[in-house]
């Protein structure tokens, strides 16, 4: 268990481009099973009491900065830093360090001992508990940084953690970089951090772009302490958490996982679906007990269903609200509330605004307000 009371802030990067995702969109604000890829992964520090949050925003720093603002959880605190030029995830850190060093005031950063947590705003599967028990291996190891790592059957692309023979870690070595014994090694850097914050700063101002990128990398403040006498250590994650999107491809595939997930819970909690694989539930929809869910059924957004309901099959359910013991049948309904009782299709269309009573029968193509 971590340390309560002792201040945690966390570092999202979020300030890249993404050109890989072919989209005018930018990358952090992908969605995936109804919130955007980054307000996924500032949940994952749900289980930690955060002090602050900074995104470190950059690309369409505006736009980023909007839907974050209006989606990430209270409880987050967020604040944001704008990277202007896009130099490493180095100076990323250093970008999101110095909004930290305003919001502690009084605090010296020479004396500090908190928690800065950085992450990437691209590794949306990221579990909760993870991060708790990162903060938690970190702070009572007294490491001056923990990072979260993973083994993996396919390591190639991923930095490689590279140990001494009493397990301390010594560096990150990228792919590119890598001797082929390094290459050989399967345990995987995620790009996911704990840091004490009196070591960080300073050994951030240690960092060099010296490489072919000429950007200042995070990963070399591993070596950078390492080298110090600072024991730098680890924790183990499992790979299929920790995954980064950066293509179409990626998304889906994560995508396809965190919904399996959410169906997994919803079962567990005692809604039946004839087919998991063919029912797709947003993170953000509720639903009550004793509910049949028939496949090809999509319940979207805000979504709200009451208690002892049958939807499906091929039913697509938008930002609506079902009540208790109603059926919705081979429907599309957008912003809509059905009453308790109803009875909708098969073959409707509810557009936005629509509302049909309790105890009422909607057959086709009903799209008016009752």
């Amino acid at each position: 268990m971590y340390k309560r009371g002792v201040p945690i802030y966390a570092i999202v990067l979020a300030a890249g481009e993404g050109t890989r995702m072919q989209s005018t969109r930018p990358k952090p604000l992908h969605m995936m099973c109804g919130r955007p890829m980054v307000i996924h992964v500032i949940h994952a520090l749900r289980e930690i009491e955060i002090t602050q949050t900074v995104v470190v925003v950059g690309h369409a720093a505006k736009q980023v900065q909007d839907v974050v603002g209006q989606q990430a959880p209270a409880w987050s605190n967020i604040s944001f830093s704008q990277q202007k030029v896009q130099r490493g995830t180095g100076d990323a850190t250093i970008v999101g360090l110095r909004a930290v060093d305003e919001s502690a005031g009084a605090l010296s950063e020479i004396d500090d001992t908190s928690t800065i947590i950085v992450m990437p705003g691209d590794t949306p599967l990221l579990q909760p508990s993870t991060i708790s028990a990162l903060v938690s291996e970190h702070q009572h190891s007294k490491n001056s940084a923990t990072l979260l790592t993973a083994f993996v059957d396919e390591p190639t692309g991923y930095g490689r953690i590279v140990r001494a023979k009493d397990d301390r870690i010594l560096q990150v070595v990228e792919e590119r970089d890598a001797t082929p014994e390094i290459r050989s090694i399967n345990e995987i850097n995620t790009s996911i951090y704990a840091f004490r914050r009196d070591l960080l700063g300073p050994a951030l101002r240690r960092i060099s772009n010296k490489n072919s990128q000429s950007e200042y990398y995070l990963t070399d403040v591993v070596e950078v302490l390492a080298s110090m006498g600072h024991r730098v250590g680890s924790h183990t994650a499992a790979a299929s958490e920790v995954t980064g999107v950066n293509d179409r491809w990626q998304l889906a595939l994560a995508e396809r996982e965190l919904r399996a997930r959410t169906n997994k819970q919803w079962l567990v909690n005692g809604v039946t679906m004839f087919d998991p694989r063919q029912t797709f539930i947003d993170v953000t929809v509720t639903i009550g007990k004793d509910v049949t869910l028939l496949p090809g059924t999509i319940l979207q957004g805000t979504t709200a269903i009451g208690d002892n309901c049958e939807i499906g099959p091929n039913t697509r359910l938008i930002d609506s609200t079902v009540g208790s013991g109603s059926s919705v049948e081979s429907t599309v309904a957008r912003n809509s509330t059905i009453g308790n009782n109803a009875k909708v299709g098969p073959y409707a269309n509810l557009e936005p605004g629509s509302i049909v009573a309790d105890n009422a029968i909607t057959k086709a193509f009903y799209d008016g307000v009752q």
